[in-house]
This record gives structure tokens, C-alpha cells and sequence, in this order.
């Protein structure tokens, strides 16, 4: 077997340059690449990396290297969407040039176009879509290889799989850690045990053999739908088993990752699908994906002994001791399952012969208990059974929730549903490594009273019983295992039972058809939930003993529910009390697509199904948290206890209009007002933000007796036709025209993007362009009616607005004879955390101040404040009247939003943690360029990502792919601003600290990751 080290050619820089002039006519500058056994030079020409001049080892025949040269050529004929080095010739028309190296050695020499991308290493996130991409690709190699043959390729190679036995044999005594060689015997006997006796039956072809993730490169890494794969360095190429690249692929991809299993399953479901693997190769992959890491650390040893000093031949050691560590907790069973799973395959492959005799055999069962009059209890995540989360986490109110269930249908059991997404499993045992939990109900929870029988439905032998009693866990349990006819193997499993129950019986027992087995169990001894039976069926019991996974992570739910079928196979339970599936998301998609008009978008590419909101997060049907850093108009928290209490209470007593006498607008009207300033006393109420900025122009020019408005570049105010000519964000945008006559958009105050230099004056120097519109809107034949503005503005990118801006804005309009607006829609009631009011933080009072979405925590509402004189001039005899605006239930819940805003101090935790947020930023903004500005008050800021560059240049792309991949790890974030480079942050006042640090570590995470067009976001 030939080693990597011994026999590498002595080549400097300088002898490199010389070959190269000589041999190829090619300038430019050089630079050494990290190799094992060759030596490689980058050539740089006019500073684009261009080519490769590999110096070959001297073990490397002239056969061996037309071997590489015409695999590469056959891949670039096969699959030419996939980038493969070429040889150049040389002047003389060779494609290998021999040399002598600096000790007078014979060396082979080839020149390679130079492959363009970041390798796989680097090319972070590994993303599932990234991964199964990567699938795709080594099945494109495989293909590609499957009909290419040379005779140099059926060489003995030290890194051929089939070399294992030998390389371990050799060199197990160099490592001395006892720990790390007990798990390199643990991988050499799975491979002995499970790969070697049917190996015989594996494909076999010329393979590539080292698509490690410094070999693999990636162009636009960041794009699931332009991103495209290359592969470099085949001096491996050996013929073997065809599986060795996907299992050579794995073994380097899911170095260091989280959960490496369902990294693998992600490369396995690309690459079959591109190239169908056996049922023996999706067998036979674990063990080889595991014996090519111990043939790794085991090289790694031998290497450091070779060339102690050459970092490059241990880069992967450190990491491929961590995965072995995970890998040896994953049992290669379920990773059988798993890739099976991923390749549209059942995952179990007896579970379709054990489902067909449970279906068979349906009426020959025992009731494991009583199931006469049955009623769902619905635990899912979008549950209306249930209030909160909170309810499922105390146990008084859990329980009261099943019995109110129970009682109010007269039912003598209540029905927990199989492969249900649910809330409840909070222990530290249902945490994964992603930001998920395990969430997906494997079993069917019977809840009765405590005490209550349960017996054994079919004839099997008691095959474990364990008291788990962890909190949160299945307490005393029993495991039975069955036969069918067949002798397919199964078993059952009963939890929450009492502790008495394990006394009754011993392993190896056999139980009958009916058997009184064991009880249920009571709070807290089963596990500490509400009395019932959680009942499951497993196909594989992984060598677990008395205890089994009852829930799996939404990403596993196929594998899961095919190695735990449903247990009603066994139970029996009428399908008629179970509600039919909930559409799916693709099919609301559709829905929407047929009946809503097209320009009403979604959040992201791949939309999210939210089914329940709960404080400062939102849930999808899955089950997944996603934290809401977005979303401000629940402003006291998504689905507030109080709020959603008022609308029940007032909603069955009476929901009508203002032209009754009632306490709840007498009440809220004068506590809405005391909330302002003088003379800000006289209030409109109607239903939402659009209705109460199209009220205020109406009163501006009511009041006036003119149209000519103001409004400023980069703002929003509403969706009517008046208000969209006002809002720059939307007329200046796609499918936008340019504002009426009447309106003169103004320059916003945007600080970092300030022509003027000096901070101080900059309000005033700025307010000038409102003066010079007044004059413009009288060219026009328009006088200023008012200037509509928010005091912090939102859409524009969360532009906080230089000292006295709005103090020069309002003299230079009410001096013309205007009236001034505020639009607090999106930034008042608290959220500015100093003040109450956004216009409060430029020390103003308006004429006329505008709310929404905050003020009813997304119950449609609005309202118009202004002075008595603005009032009485629009109360010109013709009615204003809004029918539901301020009727009897928008009223309670402005009320109880008040109460919240006031009994939870949520205006000081705005300030409080708006602080902390922002110093965070800051600290995120000294190590990464990228971040060119950190704004905003209290839990109202923006984040400007900008380009290197004069004028800073807005990072748009790059802004859109934090917001995705912020999603990706369990955080809701959007884009705005007039350049849509703005990270946007207004998240409920219920945020708190802890909070904080999860999106600001996040943010870190992805600003070291690849972002598009490559941009270096590294510490300056």
C-alpha cells in the first residue's frame, strides 16, 4: 500500500515559477497550497487565481496520473454543469511534463485550470437543502463514474475502503488514549461484523475516493436555487465500492455537526436520488461511513509521526474524534432506518408484514381499557382545548383541561392523539441539538382515573419493566414484546402506570389476550403528568431497556412513525371521533393563490404554517418556537391572558356600535386622552391605522381649508389611494407612480446618510427641505394643509431623526399656515421605553396624533387625537361615524391593553431592554463590517448592513439571507428601509434580555458564515 507522505517531491516557489515559465509559458504570482502527498502552487494571473501546477509524488506513475487526467475529462463530458480542473498542455503538447525536484528526484508535473468556489468546509451554513445538494452531486460523480474504467485505478491504495483492516491493524498503536482506541474497536467490529461478511454484494467502480470537504467546492453556497458544486485533487482514484464517494462525503460533511445522523440522511436522499443506492448499500453505509473516520485518525497518527510539524495532515483529526463520539451513541440500526427513511423507502423493513397482520387481526384484540364512549382531547399545537403553553406546564390546570373534555362530552375516556404536535414536553430530555424539540407524539394517551386496569391486547412475554421517573418522563413502565404469524417481532409499550405495577410481573413472563397487566398511575409518581395511559407500538426497541422515545423532532417524523406505527392498529378506537387532517401548507398556498389577489405576499420563500401565538413567540403546526423580533403589533404579547379575557367577557355580553350610551367608551375615551399632552384632548376611534392617518387628512384639511401636504421620503401611512400617494415607501416602489399634485415628498432626517457632516445643527439644516417643499407645493398652486410624518420612522429603515428636527419641521409648517401629524401607529404606546410617545422624543407636541395595530394588540383598531379647534372645524354637519370603530369590545380590549402597558411595566422594559439590545448591536457592529449602523429607541431598531466601498454601498442580498437563515435557527426578523438593507427590530414589549442574547448570538453565528457575493464580514 502506497503511504501519502513518503516520496514528496522538494519544490519551492521559486523552482515552481521556473517549471511553469519553462514548460507553460505562464506569469504570475505563486503561492503553495496545503497538500499530503503532492506539491501544489496556485498561479495567480492579473490577481485572479487562474491555475494549479501539481507536482506529483514520486510513488505517482505516469499511468496513475492519465488516469486522473482522463477521469476528469470523462466528468466534464458526463456532468459538465459541475466544475472539474482540466489539464492544460504544455508548449510541447504534453499533458505531463517530467522534472527534477531540488534533490535531483524525477517528478511529473501536470498544470490545471484553477476550480473557483469555497470549499465544503468553509461553505457554511450546511443546510439540509446545502447537503442534499452536495447528495446530488457525489450521486453525479458516481453516475458519471459508473462506465469509466483504467487499468491504474485497480492499484493497492492505502486509502481504499477496503484497506480498513490493514491501516487499523498498523497503526492502532500509535494512538495511546485508551477512551479513543476503544471506539476505533467499537467502528473496527461493525465494520467486520455488519460491512465485511456482505461487502461482496456492494457495486463496484472506479471512484473518486476522497470528496472530503476540502476537496468539495461551492459556488454561491448561500443560494439553494444557483448554487453549484466542484471537486478537485483525484489522486486517490481507486476502483472499489461504487459507495465509497457518498460514504467518503459523509463521513467529512458531518464533522462537528450537531446531529450527524440527519446530516447524512440529507447527503443519502440527494444522492439517490440522482443515483439509486441497493437495499445492501443503504445497509452497509454506516459502517463505512464510520470505518473511513477511524481510517482517518488512524492515517492522522501515522502522518503526525512522518511530518510532525504539517498541520494541513491532522485538519481533521480533532473533529473526527468529536463525531465518532456521536456516531458511537447513534445505533447503526436506526441509521439503516434513517437512510432507508431518505430514500423514500419504508424505514423499518418488516413494518409493512407487521401493520398488514395488526390490520388483519383487528377484531381478534383485547381493549387495553375501557373505550366505549371516547372524546379527543386536543393537545396539538393549535389547540383550543387549551389557553396557553403555561396550561399544559401546570399540572391543575393540565388536569383540568381533561376533565372539562371528558365531563362536558359525558365520555368515559379521553383520546390523546398519535403523531400530534404538541407543547407540553418542556423536560431537558426532549431538547435536540437544532433549535427544535422533539414535539411529535409517537403513542396514544388514554386519560382515565388513576387506578384504572389496563390489559394486554394480544398474547406476548413481559419483554422490560423500568420506573423512569424522571420529571417530565413516562414513570413506571412496562415493555411487552409479540410475534405475528409470520415471526415478525413487535412490541408494546404502557406508561404512567403506577409504581405497584412493576411488582406483578418479571421479564421473560408471558401474558395472554386480556390480561389485567397493570393500573394507571397518579401524579406525581407516573412521570408527573395527569392520570392516563400512554400506549405505543415499536418495531425496534435499539437495545433500550424499560424505556423508549415517546415524541420525536418534527424533521424525524417519517422515520419515527414508521418505527412506531399507530396504536390504533391495536386499539381499535372509531376513526369517526377524529377530526380530518389540517390542510397542509402547500395547499393553503394554493388557496390563497386561487381567491387572494396576488400581491398580497407571505414571509419567505418556504412560508411558515403559524398555528399559535404565546408572548414573544409564534409556534408553527410542528411545534417549532420561533422567538418574534418583528412583530410589533401584538405590543403587550402575541395572545396577552388579559387582552384575550376582554374580548371573551365583553364579546357574550354585547358587541355594538357608539350610538349607545356604554361605561367601556365613556372609560377609555378619557383614559386614552390623559395619555396626551394639551391641548391633544378630543379623540376619533376607528379600526385601524389606514382609517385613522385618512381621518387625520381630512381633518388637516378641514381645519386649513387647504390640500397641499408634506410627507417624507421613505414613509408608510396606510393602504387607501390619499395614503399611498403620502407614503414615498410604496408609490416609489414596484408598481408605483409618482405622488398627486398635491403632495411633496421631502428628504428624511437619516442621520448616517446625512449630507451634513456635524451632528450638531443637523435637525435644522435638515428641516430647511420642509421649507423649501411648502415652497414648492405653492408653485404648484397648493398651500401646506399639514406634514405627515412618524417621529421615528419605520419603513425608512428605523430612522431615528437628528435633536430639534421636528421642532424646526412644526415652526416652518404651522408658520405656513399647516397643520403637523404624528403617526404613532407603529412606534407608540410604550415601545420607545424613555417616552410614552414617539413625538415626545423630539420634545413636540403635534396637532393631530394618528394610532394603530398597538393599540388593540391586533385587535383591529385605531384612533385619531387632536386638539378641540381641529375637532370643531370638522364637525361641519356631516356625520363622521365609523360602525364598528369604538364599539363595546374594541373598547374593553384598549382598556386591558392599558392595563397591561401600566401593570407590567412594560414602557421601563422597553427602555430597559432596548439598552441592552442595542449596546449588543453596538458590540456586534465593532467586530463586523458589514454592520455600517445601529439605531433606534428603546424596542424599536434597525440594523444598516452595508457593503466596503465609498458611499456605503447597501448589502441587500445579503440582508435578505439573514433574515432567511435567522429563520432557519428559531428567529422571526424582516428587511426594510428604502434600500431594503435594514434589519428591523420591534418586537412585543414582553422581550426580555434572555432574548436578547439568543438573537444577538444567532446574528454572530450567521455574520461568519458565507454570505451572498462573498462579502468578508471577518473582525476588522
Amino acid at each position: 500500500m502506497t503511504s501519502r507522505t513518503k516520496g514528496r517531491p522538494v519544490v519551492d516557489v521559486a523552482l515552481a515559477r521556473t517549471i511553469a515559465q519553462e514548460h507553460y509559458g505562464v506569469f504570475g504570482e505563486f503561492s503553495t497550497l496545503p497538500s499530503e502527498r503532492d506539491q501544489n502552487f496556485l498561479i495567480s494571473v492579473n490577481d485572479t487565481p487562474s491555475y494549479v501546477l501539481k507536482v506529483s509524488s514520486a510513488h505517482d506513475t505516469k499511468n496513475v496520473l492519465d488516469l486522473q487526467n482522463k477521469a476528469m475529462e470523462h466528468i466534464i463530458k458526463k456532468s459538465p454543469l459541475f466544475s472539474v480542473p482540466r489539464v492544460i498542455p504544455s508548449r510541447n503538447g504534453e499533458l505531463i511534463v517530467r522534472v527534477s525536484d531540488r534533490d535531483g528526484k524525477q517528478c511529473l508535473v501536470r498544470l490545471l485550470t484553477y476550480i473557483h468556489g469555497t470549499v465544503l468546509a468553509k461553505a457554511l451554513p450546511h443546510s439540509p437543502c446545502l447537503l442534499r445538494d452536495f447528495g446530488r452531486f457525489l450521486g453525479y460523480i458516481s453516475a458519471a463514474l459508473s462506465d469509466f474504467e483504467h487499468d491504474a485505478a485497480h492499484r493497492d491504495f492505502v486509502w481504499d475502503l477496503k484497506n480498513v483492516p490493514q491501516i487499523v491493524e498498523r497503526h492502532l498503536e500509535l494512538i495511546s488514549d485508551s477512551e479513543r482506541r476503544e471506539v476505533i474497536e467499537h467502528f473496527y467490529r461493525l465494520y467486520e461484523c455488519e460491512f465485511l461478511p456482505d461487502a461482496k454484494n456492494l457495486r463496484k467502480s472506479v471512484a473518486h475516493n476522497d470528496a472530503n470537504d476540502y476537496n468539495v467546492l461551492i459556488e454561491k453556497p448561500w443560494s439553494d436555487d444557483r448554487r453549484t458544486f466542484g471537486i478537485i485533487d483525484f489522486g486517490d482514484m481507486v476502483f472499489t465500492y461504487t459507495i465509497a464517494d457518498l460514504a467518503i462525503g459523509i463521513a467529512y460533511a458531518i464533522l462537528d455537526k450537531p446531529d450527524p445522523l440527519m446530516s447524512a440522511v440529507s447527503i443519502v436522499s440527494g444522492y439517490h436520488q440522482v443515483f439509486p443506492l441497493s437495499e445492501d448499500e443503504i445497509r452497509l453505509l454506516f459502517p463505512l461511513v464510520c470505518a473511513r473516520l477511524i481510517q482517518s485518525v488512524c492515517m492522522s497518527a501515522a502522518q503526525a509521526s512522518y511530518e510532525p510539524d504539517n498541520e494541513y495532515l491532522r485538519v481533521s483529526e480533532d473533529p473526527a474524534w468529536r463525531t465518532l463520539a456521536k456516531l458511537r451513541g447513534i445505533h447503526p440500526r436506526l441509521a439503516w432506518y434513517a437512510f432507508r427513511d431518505a430514500c423514500g423507502f419504508p424505514a423499518h423493513p418488516e413494518s409493512i408484514h407487521i401493520e398488514e397482520w395488526l390490520e388483519c387481526n383487528r377484531g381478534k384484540f383485547a381493549s387495553v381499557l375501557d373505550l366505549e364512549k371516547p372524546v379527543v382531547v386536543d393537545l396539538s399545537v393549535g389547540s383550543r382545548d387549551y389557553a396557553s403553553p403555561d396550561e399544559l406546564n401546570d399540572i391543575k390546570s393540565f388536569n383540568r383541561v381533561i376533565v372539562t373534555k371528558i365531563e362536558a362530552s359525558n365520555a368515559s375516556v379521553g383520546i390523546g392523539r398519535y403523531n400530534e404536535a404538541r407543547l407540553m414536553y418542556v423536560g431537558a430530555q426532549y431538547k435536540t441539538s437544532t433549535f427544535e424539540s422533539r414535539t411529535i407524539h409517537l403513542g396514544m394517551d388514554l386519560f382515565s382515573a388513576s387506578g384504572t386496569p389496563i390489559y394486554a391486547p394480544v398474547d406476548g412475554k413481559v419483554h422490560a419493566l423500568k420506573n423512569n421517573n424522571r420529571p417530565y418522563d413516562n414513570g413506571p413502565t412496562i415493555i411487552l414484546k409479540h410475534q405475528t404469524d409470520e415471526g415478525f417481532s413487535f412490541f408494546t409499550l404502557y406508561a404512567h402506570l403506577t409504581e405497584d405495577s412493576l411488582d406483578s410481573l418479571k421479564e421473560g413472563d408471558s401474558v395472554t389476550t386480556g390480561q389485567e397487566i397493570a393500573r394507571i398511575g397518579e401524579y406525581p409518581s407516573n412521570g408527573g403528568w395527569p392520570p392516563h395511559l400512554h400506549f405505543q407500538i415499536i418495531l425496534d426497541m435499539f437495545d433500550f431497556e424499560g424505556d423508549y422515545y415517546g415524541v420525536c423532532a418534527p424533521n424525524q417524523r417519517s422515520l419515527w412513525t414508521n418505527l412506531c406505527p399507530d396504536p390504533n392498529l391495536l386499539l381499535g378506537v372509531s376513526h369517526d371521533i377524529f377530526s380530518s387532517a389540517p390542510l397542509t401548507a402547500q395547499a393553503i398556498l394554493d388557496i390563497r393563490n386561487q381567491h387572494l389577489g396576488r400581491n398580497l405576499s407571505v414571509s419567505y420563500k418556504s412560508p411558515l404554517k403559524i398555528v399559535r401565538g404565546w408572548m414573544q413567540y409564534l409556534y408553527d403546526e410542528d411545534g417549532r418556537r420561533y422567538l418574534d423580533v418583528v412583530n410589533n403589533v401584538p405590543t403587550v404579547g402575541h395572545c396577552h391572558p388579559m387582552v384575550v379575557k376582554a374580548i371573551q367577557d365583553q364579546a357574550k355580553v354585547l358587541y355594538t356600535n357608539t350610538r349607545y350610551l356604554h361605561d367601556n367608551l365613556a372609560r377609555y375615551i378619557k383614559r386614552l386622552c390623559a395619555l396626551f399632552p394639551e391641548p391633544l384632548k378630543v379623540c376619533f376611534l376607528v379600526n385601524s391605522g389606514s382609517e385613522a392617518n385618512e381621518l387625520a387628512i381630512r381633518l388637516a384639511k378641514a381645519h386649513t381649508k387647504r390640500s397641499g401636504f408634506i410627507a417624507l421620503e421613505g414613509g408608510y401611512h396606510g393602504n387607501t389611494d390619499n395614503l399611498i400617494g403620502l407614503s414615498h415607501y410604496k408609490h416609489a416602489g414596484p408598481g408605483g407612480h409618482d405622488p398627486p399634485p398635491n403632495v411633496e415628498i421631502v428628504p428624511n432626517a437619516d442621520v448616517y446618510r446625512s449630507p451634513y457632516s456635524s451632528v450638531d445643527g443637523m435637525g435644522k439644516k435638515h428641516a430647511e427641505a420642509v421649507k423649501t417643499g411648502i415652497l414648492n407645493l405653492k408653485s404648484r398652486g397648493y398651500n401646506v394643509a399639514g406634514f405627515i410624518c412618524e417621529p421615528v420612522m419605520s419603513c425608512a429603515g428605523q430612522v431615528v431623526f437628528p435633536s430639534e428636527y421636528l421642532k424646526h419641521v412644526y415652526e416652518h409648517v404651522r408658520a405656513a399656515g399647516g397643520v403637523c401629524i404624528a403617526d404613532e401607529v407603529q412606534i407608540g404606546f410604550g415601545r420607545m421605553g424613555t417616552h410614552f410617545w414617539g413625538f415626545e422624543t423630539q420634545d413636540v407636541v403635534p396637532d393631530i396624533v394618528t394610532l394603530g395595530k398597538p393599540i388593540g394588540n391586533g385587535h383591529p383598531m385605531g384612533a385619531v387625537v387632536t386638539t378641540p379647534e381641529i375637532a370643531a372645524s370638522f364637525d361641519t354637519g356631516m356625520e363622521f361615524f365609523s360602525t364598528t370603530g369604538g364599539n363595546t369590545v374594541s373598547c374593553a380590549v384598549g382598556l386591558a391593553v392599558l392595563d397591561v402597558i401600566d401593570n407590567e411595566n412594560l414602557q421601563e422594559n422597553a427602555r430597559i431592554v432596548g439598552e441592552y439590545f442595542k449596546q449588543e448591536l453596538l458590540r456586534l457592529k465593532s467586530k463586523y463590517p458589514l454592520i455600517g449602523d445601529v439605531r433606534g429607541i428603546g424596542l424599536f431598531l434597525g440594523v444598516e448592513l452595508i457593503r466596503a466601498g465609498g458611499g456605503r454601498p447597501p448589502a441587500v442580498a445579503e440582508a435578505h439571507h439573514i433574515v432567511k437563515r435567522m429563520k432557519e435557527l428559531g428567529v422571526l426578523l424582516s428587511v426594510d428601509g428604502i434600500m431594503r438593507n435594514v434589519l428591523k427590530i420591534k418586537p412585543p414589549l414582553c422581550f426580555t434580555k434572555e432574548n436578547v442574547d439568543e438573537v444577538v448570538s444567532k446574528l454572530g453565528t450567521i455574520l461568519q458564515e458565507c454570505l451572498p457575493k462573498a462579502i468578508k464580514v471577518g473582525s476588522s
